[in-house]
């Protein structure tokens, strides 16, 4: 992202001139695609291994060390960094963690946390006053069907709280997401230092609260545990979020955003491989649904020159 501008001045927007993705861009969205992908797969693992708090400091612990040399005070948004902070760093990993711990389908969960673009949308329009047209309308339709259809479906009735739950850190993730609207001229790594920041200081406490037994065995914590933690932090983080940032600075936001529609489609597929949890009919039906309302809502806010990203 380009560096911090002048609170006064506005910086303009980036002129992207269309142009073939060449081998690194396609390398960069092979790894955004798999990390993500994989992301909900490795906090599941490490999940069964330590507790959801302890899981969520240990993942924000790591990025803050990583991105702690890029830590700066933005003139002219140190109101809303901080806040944005607090509900991407901290608040959304409370929730996501949680349904990861008491459920066993965990393609149902990715399914309903697909819901963070349609929420935004929705917020967009009820608080912001944004119009949107029929194909928006009909992608929210879509996307809020599709995850009824998976809730009432009986083989993931009885997964209702962890949906709920999984909803609940798309609905969180969604006001963070238009408070990015206010933040698009501050670096991405500077971003990634304050949430971490706000993991650690939020979470830990947290966890040293509900979880002591927990947090007292982090030394003693399985090696695995610590694998699939650091994948989470530095895969899905750095070089998810990092490799996005790079590809929306050499090409237009609507030729990149199709392709991390991809990521929720690997996660459940690769659930079903690693998991065995039950795919059926009506569950396929929602999730078409939901994915297909997704990417109407993200291809076509990206055409506006705005990006929705998944939560991961």
């Amino acid at each position: 992202m380009p560096s911090p501008a002048s609170p006064n001045i506005p910086p303009a927007p980036p002129v992207h001139v269309e142009r073939p993705f060449d081998l690194r861009d396609w390398v960069l969205i092979a790894l955004m695609t798999v990390t993500w992908g994989l992301n909900v797969i490795a906090v599941k693992l490490a999940l069964q291994l330590t507790s959801p708090l302890t899981a969520a400091f240990l993942r924000q612990a790591i990025v803050a060390v990583l991105c702690l040399p890029f830590l700066r005070f933005v003139p002219g948004r140190m109101r809303v960094i901080p806040l944005y902070a607090v509900l991407a760093g901290a608040l959304f990993y409370i929730p996501i963690n949680m349904a990861l711990a008491i459920s066993d389908n965990v393609g149902a969960l990715v399914i309903a946390g697909q819901m963070g673009a349609p929420f935004a949308v929705l917020l967009s329009v009820l608080f912001l006053g944004e119009k949107i047209r029929l194909p928006r309308v009909m992608g929210l339709f879509l996307a809020f069907t599709g995850v009824m259809l998976v809730g009432f479906d009986p083989a993931a009735i009885h997964e209702l709280p962890g949906l709920a739950l999984m909803a609940g850190s798309s609905l969180i993730w969604a006001v963070g997401s238009l408070m990015t609207r206010q933040m698009a001229d501050v670096r991405v790594a500077t971003l990634f230092a304050w949430l971490g920041l706000a993991g650690v200081m939020i979470l830990g406490p947290l966890a040293l609260i509900f979880e002591r037994e927990a947090m007292a065995g982090i030394v003693a914590m399985p090696a695995l545990a610590w694998l699939w933690i650091g994948f989470s932090a530095i895969g899905s983080t750095i070089i998810g979020h990092g490799g996005l940032s790079i590809l929306v600075q050499r090409h237009p936001i609507g030729a990149v955003m199709p392709y991390t529609l991809i990521a929720p489609i690997l996660s459940v597929i690769v659930s079903y491989v690693i998991f065995d949890t039950p795919i059926t009919g009506m569950m396929m039906l929602g999730g078409v649904f939901v994915l297909v309302g997704v990417a109407v809502i993200t291809i076509r806010t990206a055409k506006r020159g705005q990006m929705i990203e998944t939560p991961s």
